[in-house]
């Protein structure tokens, strides 16, 4: 899609909350008749098309401008939103949504079950290639006919029919869904953005750049787009045809587009925001005392991706070496001032199993995971492994790019990576790319190596496994293993919850063996709130909730 943005004119005049927070000032302003909250989660962002955004705080914005089947709420459980109540059928295979009376779009026309069905169909469709079109509706029945099915070099045989796909619209208010397979999770996967509903009529009279102008962004959440002023702020602004608009406190919030975390700090500081993301890590030790300071849970893992299409990367041994070479506990601690938790492996750490216990209390082969507390000897076996590889001292491997955006943790991370490697002979570059052209070049395999995170939509390890599997749109680092695959759609098709987890682990153990992807850190969330900021909530899934957050006066 092209990034060229349509601004529109409709401006909100007057309306930033000015408010002290932390350490900051106490300033306070309205707009008239209303609050605005200003927030900042990140700088330019990529899309805020559903089917297109893969970004954590292009994620947040969706959750604030688009309403959904389900809702996480405060207690991270899901809880009806668009759909008031559904029923899953005895065999698993059939979930029927109940959607409310009276609901809209933001422009005052009538949301109806219909409106799930073409975006879902959308969301498949080859054209759009949306990354999320396998993870979250590859499990219905009809999939592989809608998108046609693939010859053995994954080419397609037939042409793609997205009518094909199990979604179908019984009358206005019910929604069905015919499963391929029995999907426990498909609940979560009901609060997801990704299947949102868009409106049919806009998209389709200009597909790429509906989302660019305020004027078509019609959306379906408690706030609707009035402003995207570009590298600076989007203005989200109460959506009065909101089904629960009763509910919601807010005259809107403001959302500061910020790549430099000083700016951000500033902003807050100075209270011309009440809720920051991005920090400047010299400021963390100082901050970590203080009560508007947060750092909670998150269902996430940052990793590295060695592309394992380039020769240099395709024996396991090269991948494992450089792995081993890193001191994740020194990262965690010293790096990101204890931000972050060292990760032994892919699978995000608080990831329920099967049973309620925790994944990682129930891994079966532990010699493959990474022994955070060990580093001398993790170091001595990357040297062994690269000799073993052909590559004593770094020999015979050419200078590596590694690229990052610059923003968080990230540039002072490379810089290590650039010391580590150099301990086993191998010499690094560090390429700093623009946020929002960063994950797309990422995507598309153009790059040697690259930083990489993944914030778990739903509790259930299937989320984050599925980011290796051959041809998903999330698979950056190209690994591609048949034996991997297979075990991930044997548990797609499984019923019983034990083997089911069971395939995902011999996943996970047979992942770390070839070491597809470099988990580095597990992520916790940290960020900067005033106490002014009421009713709000923040869960595991990265996403910080202030549909019906307050400002208190």
């Amino acid at each position: 899609m092209k990034k060229q943005l349509v601004l529109a004119t409709l401006v909100l005049t007057g309306a930033l909350v000015l408010a002290g927070c932390g350490g900051g000032g106490s300033k306070s302003a309205t707009k008239a008749g209303g609050k605005i909250l200003t927030i900042e989660l990140g700088p330019e962002v990529e899309s805020i098309d559903p089917a297109l955004n893969t970004t954590n705080d292009g994620a947040n914005y969706l959750t604030y401008l688009f309403d959904n089947l389900l809702r996480v709420d405060k207690e991270g459980k899901v809880a009806p939103s668009l759909a008031e109540k559904y029923e899953v059928s005895d065999d698993g295979l059939t979930w029927t949504f109940h959607l409310r009376d009276g609901l809209k779009w933001s422009d005052g026309s009538d949301l109806t079950a219909n409106d799930f069905v073409y975006s879902w169909q959308r969301m498949i469709d080859p054209e759009v290639a949306a990354p999320y079109a396998e993870i979250t509706l590859g499990m219905l029945e009809g999939y592989e006919e809608a998108i046609g099915l693939p010859d053995a070099d994954g080419n397609p045989t037939i042409d793609p029919d997205v009518t094909k796909l199990g979604v179908e619209a019984t009358d206005d208010k019910t929604l069905v869904v015919h499963m391929s397979s029995p999907t426990p999770y498909f609940d979560k996967l009901a609060t997801f953005a990704a299947l949102s509903p868009v409106k049919k009529d806009v998209v389709d009279a200009n597909p790429d750049g509906w989302t660019l102008d305020p004027k078509t962004y019609i959306s379906t959440g408690p706030f609707k787009l009035t402003e995207w002023k570009s590298g600076s702020y989007l203005m989200l602004e109460k959506n009065e045809n909101y089904w629960n608009k009763d509910a919601v406190k807010l005259d809107g919030i403001k959302c500061l587009l910020m790549q430099d975390q000083n700016a951000a700090f500033s902003a807050y500081e100075s209270g011309d925001a009440l809720m920051i993301k991005d920090i400047p890590t010299q400021e963390i030790t100082t901050l970590q005392k203080r009560s508007d300071y947060h750092l909670d849970p998150q269902l996430g893992t940052y990793f590295i991706d060695l592309n394992n299409t380039l020769d240099e990367f395709k024996d396991a041994r090269v991948r494992q070496a450089l792995s081993l070479a890193l001191d994740r506990k020194y990262i965690s601690e010293t790096i990101t001032a204890g931000t972050y938790t060292p990760a032994s492996g892919f699978v995000s750490a608080g990831t329920s199993d099967w049973d309620g216990s925790l994944w990682a209390d129930n891994i079966t082969d532990p010699s493959v995971y990474i022994n955070v507390d060990d580093f001398a000897g993790n170091l001595a076996k990357a040297k062994e492994l690269l000799a073993e590889a052909g590559h004593p001292n770094g020999e015979g491997l050419p200078t590596l790019t590694y690229s990052t955006n610059d923003s968080a943790y990230h540039k002072k991370i490379a810089e290590y990576l650039q010391q580590a490697w150099k301990e086993l002979g191998v010499n690094v570059e560090v390429n700093i790319v623009e946020w929002k052209s960063f994950t797309p070049q990422r995507r598309s395999g153009n790059y040697q190596i690259a930083r990489d995170g993944w914030v778990m939509d739903y509790n259930d390890p299937s989320n984050i496994l599925q980011l290796t599997q051959t041809g998903n749109g999330n698979n950056s680092s190209k690994y591609s293993n048949p034996e991997y695959d297979a075990l991930l759609e044997k548990a797609a098709k499984e019923v019983d919850p034990q083997t089911r987890f069971g395939y995902f682990h011999q996943a996970e153990e047979m992942l770390m063996r070839d070491m597809g992807v470099t988990p580095l850190l597990y992520y916790n969330e940290m960020y900067l709130q005033s106490d002014k900021v009421k009713d709000s909530y923040h869960t595991a899934d990265g996403i910080y909730h202030f549909e019906y957050a307050d400002i208190a006066e």
